[in-house]
């Protein structure tokens, strides 16, 4: 059984490692399996290139998230005119199973953790047995009717690491997340799956079900110390939805770092909480390596905060960025403009707030309504779904509050308000690489 794993080339500005469709390879491949992982994003391939190179596959995989659905329906419909088996995975095929497996014209559609049920799915298929009743599986057979849930991976160390061979770092473009970096190449990694919190404009809740579960730190760091010896990776990116929330599993990263003498920078580029971090943490983590966190603030307004059940208020905000300086970290907040109760005022305040705390680096987005969020299933019938869009870069609602031409310019005027100044200009000058730049 060949079991191709892709994702199709879109426009982004984010180029890493595919973690879902990495250990969906290694796990297969411990079964057994045949595998090979087409990063279409990281080489530049159309979708007929990446076709082209599943000529021996008895199955495809591909990852789908919201913002390159359309490029995933367009592989997908042309490995079905090649006569493949197809499946669809992600978030997007997640929260909209029915609607993807429809639009896409694939054959089956993952619901939730891949690992498992992709290898019970070639199984079926390898013997040519029914798959309908397959749990986390939507099948063409099973159309209409309710499918079975697959629970959750109890075990996350159970799991292979993902399949580094196949995405082997020192191959990837340098465009990772968070733009800037001490060193390349640069891995990513998840020590966690989930979060337990139910902030309105993500779709985790749904995916999750409000739960997080860990893997063991000593696995954490011997997937670290792997990266390093045999890729030759020179900084760690952490892309939990929660690295920090249970602040003995991050300690003991931090002391496993230290006692292995890795000596390796390490961020966390996709964002931590702001209630879940002391000043002791803060310096162990500096100890250890860390030298640049990101925190998802989203909006520099208490009532909108509330609206949204951040479950945090701009006290808590200022005293963690406050610390992480201290601790001599270089610090980054996400804001989103556009969020329920958003007015003109509320996104002055937010900007001018951005520019109170000591941020050196900000990052201004447009809610883009997630499919799957609590905010998507009160707003699906009066928002744009044209998947076309650019995500977190068009305006896709307009609350009551505000005009819509003002909530679009709003991003623009926030980066040049920020960055406009000589602290934020030297952050950002300090860290970005001659390598990085197209032409170079």
């Amino acid at each position: 059984m060949k079991v191709v794993l892709a994702r199709p080339n879109y426009h982004s500005h984010l180029i890493t490692p595919l973690l879902g469709i990495g250990y969906v390879s290694s796990y297969l491949k411990s079964k057994g399996m045949d595998t090979a992982v087409i990063d279409g994003l990281n080489l530049s391939l159309s979708n007929k290139d990446i076709a082209g190179r599943c000529a021996d596959a008895d199955l495809v995989g591909i990852n789908c998230l919201s913002d390159y659905y359309p490029e995933v329906a367009d592989l997908s419909r042309t490995l079905k005119s090649m006569g493949k088996k197809v499946v669809i995975g992600g978030p997007h095929a997640t929260v909209l199973p029915y609607e993807t497996l429809k639009g896409t014209g694939a054959d089956y559609v993952v619901v939730g953790e891949g690992e498992e049920t992709m290898h019970e799915l070639a199984v079926r298929i390898g013997k040519d047995a029914p798959t309908g009743d397959i749990p986390g599986l939507v099948t063409r057979e099973g159309e209409g009717r309710t499918f079975a849930k697959r629970p959750l991976i109890k075990d996350l160390d159970s799991i292979p690491f993902p399949d580094w061979k196949e995405m082997d770092p020192r191959r990837y473009r340098k465009a990772p997340h968070g733009g800037f970096v001490k060193k390349f190449p640069v891995a990513p990694i998840t020590s966690t799956r989930g979060c337990p919190f139910e902030c309105t404009f993500c779709a985790s809740p749904e995916i999750w079900g409000r739960r997080i579960r860990y893997r063991s730190p000593a696995k954490v760091v011997d997937e670290i110390e792997y990266l390093k010896n045999e890729f030759g990776v020179k900084e760690i990116h952490f892309e939990d939805d929660n690295l920090t929330l249970k602040r003995s599993h991050v300690e003991e990263i931090c002391e496993l770092l230290l006692e292995r003498r890795l000596n390796i920078p390490w961020a966390t580029p996709n964002g931590i909480r702001v209630d879940t971090i002391t000043p002791k943490l803060l310096r162990l983590m500096k100890k250890s390596g860390c030298y640049f966190i990101a925190f998802g603030i989203e909006s520099g307004n208490e009532n909108i905060l509330k609206k949204i059940k951040k479950e945090t208020d701009l006290a808590a905000i200022t005293y963690a960025v406050h610390e992480a300086r201290r601790a001599g970290i270089v610090t980054q907040g996400f804001f989103i403009f556009g969020l329920p109760g958003e007015t003109r005022e509320s996104i002055i305040n937010t900007i001018n707030y951005a520019k109170t705390i000591p941020l050196d680096k900000a990052q201004f987005l447009l809610l883009d309504v997630l499919p799957g969020s609590l905010l998507w299933h009160d707003l699906k019938d009066r928002i744009n779904t044209d998947w076309s869009k650019r995500s977190y870069q068009e305006v896709t609602w307009v609350p009551d509050t505000i005009d819509r031409e003002f909530l679009r310019k709003a991003p623009s005027m926030a980066f040049k308000s920020f960055f406009m100044r000589p602290r934020q200009l030297f952050c950002a000058f300090k860290f970005i690489k001659v390598s990085q730049f197209p032409f170079v």
